[in-house]
This record gives structure tokens, sequence and C-alpha cells, in this order.
């Protein structure tokens, strides 16, 4: 089970889909070029205890360090 990244320029989401369905999400939105604030993250209960969470996380941390972004944890 592989995530994907899709970005607009200003808001984008780590996300894993199945058969064109988005099962499992992370949402964030930019705050200024250098900064991202994350705001949402779901997972279908068919994924619940798989992982997936800490799997669209570590795709965050990749993406961030590689860019040079920091984080602000918005999401409850």
């Amino acid at each position: 089970m592989n995530s994907e990244h899709q970005f607009d320029g200003h808001k984008g989401s780590f996300f894993i889909e199945k058969e064109g369905k988005r099962l499992a999400e992370m949402v964030y939105v930019m705050a200024g070029t250098k900064k991202m604030i994350i705001e949402h993250t779901e997972v279908d209960e068919s994924l619940k205890g798989q992982g997936v969470g800490v799997k669209l996380l570590e795709a965050l941390v990749e993406f961030v360090r590689k860019e040079e972004i920091k984080v602000i944890p918005l999401c409850p």
C-alpha cells in the first residue's frame, strides 16, 4: 500500500486510494513558502490498525525534510 501526494501550490494531501476511493489522507495547507499546517488526518475503518496513519506521516516527513519545510501540527 503506497501513499500518493497531491499539491496545488497552496494546499495538498498525502493519501491512499483503492479502486478510485480515497481511504486515508493527511490534509495540509501552506503558510508561506516554508511552513505547512497539518489540518486533518483520516483513515477509513477498513484500514484501522494497519499502520496507515504512520505511512502517511512517514511520507510527509520525507517530503518536508527534502524541501526544508517547518510543520505546524494543528490536526487533533
